[in-house]
């Protein structure tokens, strides 16, 4: 068995060859022995029963979670609760005074060319109104074993029911003991449901309703297990209708039902599409929610959070919104419209990640140490010409943890989707989200539209 990897990544299980991490010790000694492929087959079997399925497949999940030492799980959700607070000011300031580019902290072109910015907003967002209701953070380790902030996803994010699901399935399946732990399945889905039934605080016992795309939606099992867990209905678009200033629906019954909470996950989050025109989410929401009768989860306008160069100054916006250092550092992002960013990375463009300011899922990203000459010369033709629409950052190996391969352990890289949910008044993270990983060796796309699966992560006691 292959227990480290070899190309100078953070091992989260090993300090040296041999050598299993304190709070791994425990783990690596229960799993010696054990039947790892029959292991592997418990899960799937667990995760066939609870239905998890990402579009027309299963979600694939390694039986060996991935583990957060107390301190480090602690000051983790610490510092993603402070970063989401930051982001929280930044987007109605951002629709508001400008206050940040006004003090020089955050350049104003940046906002208006934002992929996520809303013109219509600009002077309108709803006071009080959260943006962002529900954030997952990409994290990664370093080779020196700092968890950094790789990016911000605050438009729609996935993967917490995933996480909820794996942990309850990998409860059935494991068959020892490693002491206490927080795996993050109560918690995952409670924290949601509290910032939505908070999320309209003047509203006693609001009625809520998920809003998707329906099954064609790959994510439409985290849809249903949500509007399951709250006891709500999981609607599409087209079943809504106004009336009054007010959303409504019609239930089971024909009864027409308005409703106080939306949680959005259906795909379009624009108010207005490519062609100028509004789209049905804007034409039926946007005068309820400026009203003050419903509020948006997350937010119309939020996914200027989204927003990869915006990423570059949430350290910025710590200071500036909160007066405070960062307690989780952000992986360093180049705006590349600056000559000393853009020299920095064509001086080394095998040492960097170049990444659309625009986009999800790793689509167009440009891994440079692995690319050919042709296609790095290509990549850096783009950025030359529109540096604008390009962001980089260094090339962070990620880090490893031990993974099923078979009937095996392997090194795989992995990174870490914790997520954060946020109402008026309060944030709180759950640290032991998502761990998704590589399965291919060397591998460092982790995405599960990419051939990405997952792990269970635990916060030990």
């Amino acid at each position: 068995m292959s227990d480290r990897a070899t190309d100078g990544s953070f091992d989260e299980a090993y300090a040296a060859p041999g050598e299993p991490r304190a709070h791994y010790a425990a783990l690596l000694e229960a799993l010696e022995g054990q039947d790892l492929a029959l292991l592997s087959a418990a899960l799937r079997f667990a995760l066939r029963e609870e239905g998890a399925t990402f579009g027309d497949h299963e979600f694939e999940m390694c039986p060996v979670p991935r583990l957060l030492a107390a301190d480090e799980a602690q000051r983790l959700q610490a510092g993603l609760e402070q970063r989401v607070r930051a982001l929280n000011a930044f987007v109605p300031d951002a629709y508001g005074e400008r206050r940040i580019a006004a003090a020089g902290r955050l350049p104003e072109w940046i906002i208006e060319t934002a992929e996520g910015y809303e013109p219509a907003l600009a002077g309108r967002w709803p006071p009080g109104a959260t943006a962002i209701g529900v954030a997952g953070l990409d994290v990664v380790r370093t080779a020196g074993g700092e968890l950094q902030v790789l990016e911000d996803n605050v438009r729609t994010p996935s993967g917490f029911a995933y996480a909820a699901a794996a942990a309850r399935a990998l409860r059935g399946a494991l068959r020892f003991d490693v002491g206490p732990r927080d795996d993050g399945a109560e918690a995952l889905l409670d924290r949601l449901a509290r910032a939505l039934r908070e999320a309209l605080p003047w509203r006693e016992d609001p009625t809520i309703a998920v809003v998707a795309d329906g099954e064609r939606n790959d994510a439409h099992y985290e849809h249903r297990v949500v509007a399951d867990h709250l006891g709500v209905p999981l609607l599409r678009v087209d079943e809504l209708y106004t009336d009054g200033g007010r959303l409504l629906y019609r239930d089971a019954r024909a009864a027409e039902r308005a409703i106080d909470v939306v949680y959005r996950r259906c795909d379009e989050d624009r108010l207005f599409g490519d062609d100028g025109e509004q789209t049905m989410v804007g034409a039926l929401m946007l005068g309820p929610w400026l009203a003050g009768e419903l509020a948006v989860v997350n937010g119309f306008g939020a996914g200027i959070g989204d927003d990869k160069l915006v990423h570059a100054y949430v350290e910025e916006m710590i200071g500036f919104y909160l007066g405070e250092e960062p307690i989780v550092r952000s992986v360093p992002t180049l705006d590349l419209t600056r000559a000393e960013h853009l020299r920095r990375l064509l001086d080394d463009p095998r040492g960097h990640v170049v990444k659309p300011r625009r986009g999800q899922g790793g689509a167009g990203v440009v891994v440079c140490a692995h690319a050919s000459e042709d296609d790095l010369g290509r990549c850096l033709g783009d950025v030359r010409e529109r540096p604008e629409d390009f962001v980089a950052q260094p090339l962070i190996t990620l880090s490893t943890a031990p993974t099923v391969i078979g009937d095996a352990l392997a090194p795989r890289h992995v990174d870490l989707r914790p997520f954060v949910f946020a109402a008026p008044g309060w944030e709180s993270a759950v640290a032991c989200g998502l761990t998704r990983v590589a399965w291919q060796e060397g591998a460092l796309v982790v995405n599960s539209s990419q051939d990405g699966g997952g792990k269970v992560t635990w916060a030990l006691g």
